[in-house]
């Protein structure tokens, strides 16, 4: 029979999370991991694997929660709809102000960084993105069908141009652009969206 684990695991994706977040996967060595969770060699790899698979697990489980999120944010009655598309790019604009350790988003961060070599971050981020754009695209749609935003125009181009303001905010906060810019990104692209 086998013993019941001595630790969190949980706790443990959460702390390798935050460490490969915060230092890159190339900048986190398997020491780092072993002094960060207290765990030994032998715990470490008999619960999650190598420090690839660790990594993709973290990541995985990053990208679910963050899709979860922002559709726990977009999705509702059409009504409203347009106030919480909205919200939710000024949210990211604020949250990506106020990230004084420059830490960024690590979906992106992942995919920048290993998404060209690295065929499960590449698939685990290409889905991520994708389950994104639907999000906000049902949201577009449902702020069409309100009569906040033009119903001729591309629910899913309108999506799309915004998921690329969000993810460039980021970038750009992650390079040090002020907060009053990021904020005015955001007001910007919000104010080009074409009303009915």
């Amino acid at each position: 029979m086998a013993r019941p684990r001595g630790f969190d695991e949980d706790q443990v994706l959460r702390t390798v999370r935050d460490r490969f977040w915060s230092t890159g996967y190339a900048g986190t060595s398997v020491d780092d991991i072993l002094r960060d969770t207290g765990l030994g060699k032998g715990s470490l790899y008999g619960a999650f694997g190598d420090k690839h698979q660790l990594f993709l697990r973290a990541f995985q489980e990053y990208c679910d929660g963050l899709v979860r999120a922002v559709g726990s944010r977009l999705e509702g009655q059409d009504e409203g709809a347009l106030e919480r598309l909205s919200g939710q790019v000024r949210e990211i604009a604020a949250a990506t102000a106020s990230d004084t350790s420059l830490r960024g988003c690590l979906l992106a961060n992942g995919a920048a960084e290993l998404s060209g070599r690295d065929a499960e971050v590449h698939a685990i981020a290409r889905r991520t993105f994708a389950a994104l754009a639907e999000l906000f695209t049902a949201c577009v749609a449902a702020a069409q069908r309100a009569g906040d935003i033009d119903p001729h125009a591309d629910a899913a181009r309108l999506a799309d141009l915004l998921l690329a303001v969000v993810r460039g905010i980021e970038a750009l906060g992650k390079g040090g652009s002020s907060p009053e810019s990021l904020h005015a990104i955001a007001d910007t692209a919000l104010a080009l969206l074409p009303r009915s």
